[in-house]
């Protein structure tokens, strides 16, 4: 899931193919508040030197005038900018290199943190700080690098889906390396939010990983009740309105444990899910359990949530964004029989395209915000599909490039795959 930090000049000739209208920012990011969201309206940066943008250039010049298009709406949106490494100086310089930026546009930057110590439990993303000090230095640095200025920050994707101890059996006998985890980001949460204009958002996973009980757990431990709210689906490719739903029931579920009857003070692992809830039958019929995949289900755990946590104020749960930058077409599910192990269905699936445009306004009741977080047309590794000893994605016929690595081709069938199909942003027009 890891991207590189764009560089900061732009193409000159994007600039003569695209003409960017200037569009007053209304209602921009304000001082955080209780009230755990993004103002409606909010405009988010674009970086006008994306892989996409020079894509556009490439396939311009080869004449390529369909993929040339294709890639130059890709670019017209906003994206979010990683920071996966480096020395405090380095992010501090870089962060506030693109707040200005994007301060001078009248726009609010979305910036990833992905350097927690053992990130991706050292597999294709693998990387991150090397101890938690180093870790809380370089968090650091990012904070003050963003200063006053308006900012998102999406924190850590898969750090709490995914701790030290879920990495393996023998990952962390003792339990210190998540106790370190979890201390790392209250660390970064309180950090990052003492900053008056950012708005933080805890990433909690997506939809089928952790339970609706265990994310809620996990962002308690990690201080999400301290940040803005928290995010899901980074570099996934769930339908958005599974993550509408999921995110919905870990707000109510969050707010169930701390704000909700006595008995229910601290008690997360009550809440139903996508997996299991209570109201059910579970008789082993047809419908009457939760399935995960089987979304005509979930009105059992719906049920839970209106029995159990009915309509708390919206002002005193937690709003969320999604990442829709890859889930146009929803997750992919491959043939039965065509592979005996895993088929990494989450590793540059076949066929995907990108999903709801990234904005503020998702007349969503508690979604704060679509945004595309993960880089679009970003490999997320060299799968091989778990076939053994195999090097080749049978998908593609090819190895793939390693996680992080820009891809053109992925690139151009999400853009082609585009639902609702691909249209230049508003304030975009092309030239010529």
């Amino acid at each position: 899931m890891r991207a590189r930090i764009p560089r900061l000049i732009a193409p000159a000739a994007l600039a003569a193919m695209l003409t960017v209208l200037a569009v007053p920012a209304s209602a921009q990011a304000e001082q955080r508040s209780t009230s755990h969201t993004l103002p409606a309206g909010t405009r988010f940066y674009v970086d006008p030197d994306t892989d996409a943008a020079k894509q556009s250039l490439r396939y311009l010049k080869d004449r390529d005038f369909a993929g040339a298009t294709a890639m130059a709406k890709l670019a017209s949106w906003p994206q979010a900018t990683w920071f996966t490494d480096g020395t405090p100086a380095e992010v501090e310089t870089q962060a506030r290199s693109l707040v200005r930026r994007a301060a001078r546009t009248g726009t609010v930057p979305v910036l990833v943190a992905y350097n927690v110590p053992l990130r991706d439990c050292s597999q294709y993303s693998s990387g991150g700080a090397q101890s938690d000090a180093e870790y809380q230095a370089w968090i650091a640095a990012l904070a003050r690098g963003i200063g006053k200025s308006k900012a998102v920050v999406v924190l850590e994707p898969d750090a709490i889906a995914n701790l030290p101890s879920d990495c393996s059996p023998t990952s962390d006998p003792t339990g210190e390396l998540t106790a370190g985890r979890f201390a790392d980001l209250r660390y970064a949460v309180d950090v990052l939010e003492r900053q008056p204009n950012s708005v933080v958002y805890l990433d909690a996973g997506n939809s089928h990983w952790q339970s609706v009980g265990n994310a809620a757990q996990r962002l308690l431990k990690a201080g999400g009740d301290r940040a803005q709210g928290f995010s899901l689906n980074v570099s996934n490719f769930f339908a958005t309105d599974l993550s509408n739903r999921y995110g919905t029931w870990v707000s109510k579920c969050l707010w169930y444990a701390t704000k909700g009857p006595e008995a229910a003070r601290g008690h997360t692992e009550q809440c139903a899910g996508q997996y299991y809830s209570p109201t059910a039958p579970n008789d082993g019929q047809p419908g009457n359990a939760v399935d995960a995949d089987d979304p005509s289900t979930w009105h059992w755990t719906d049920q839970w949530f209106q029995q159990n946590v009915g309509t708390p104020p919206e002002k005193e749960l937690a709003h969320f964004v999604v990442d829709t930058s890859r889930n146009g077409k929803g997750g992919w599910t491959p043939p039965p029989g065509t592979y005996a192990g895993d088929p990494q269905t989450w590793c540059n699936p076949p066929g995907r395209g990108v999903g709801n445009r990234p904005t503020a306004d998702t007349g969503t009741p508690l979604v704060a915000a679509y945004l595309w977080i993960k880089t679009v047309g970003q490999s997320d590794g060299q799968c091989n599909r778990s076939i053994p000893g195999g090097t080749i994605d049978p998908e593609y016929g090819v190895v793939d490039p390693p996680a992080g690595t820009w891809w053109p081709e992925q690139a151009r069938t999400l853009a082609q795959n585009a639902q609702p199909a691909l249209t230049f942003a508003p304030g975009v027009r092309p030239r010529g």
